[in-house]
């Protein structure tokens, strides 16, 4: 399974994700690039996005992309305030459902 992780997720929180192919958009050379276009070029190559943009299922139509994606939504996004959400995170990443919007919280 791919992950990516967007550009406002310290990339350290990465490494809470053992086993899985993990990449983030600055990595991909997508930073800076809008969340329409992002999840329409994320979904050719991963099967998760992950962010911490709670507006994101708003501002877009996610059932038309085939991609899944998990908002985290902690204090802040630094990594203290990620990492607790990492178990979580792991536990829901196989049954993610590609067009929708899953929220972990705090």
């Amino acid at each position: 399974m791919k992950l990516l992780f967007d550009e406002c997720i310290d990339r350290r929180f990465t490494r809470e994700f053992v086993g899985y192919e993990v990449k983030t958009v600055p990595q991909m050379g997508w930073a800076g690039v809008k969340n329409g276009q992002l999840l329409a070029l994320a979904e050719a190559e991963f099967d998760v996005f992950i962010t911490v943009d709670r507006n994101l299922s708003f501002q877009q139509n996610l059932p038309q992309f085939n991609i899944a994606v998990i908002v985290l939504q902690a204090p802040s996004n630094r990594l203290a305030d990620l990492k607790p959400l990492a178990p979580e995170v792991l536990a829901i990443l196989p049954t993610a459902t590609k067009g929708q919007a899953t929220v972990v919280s705090v």
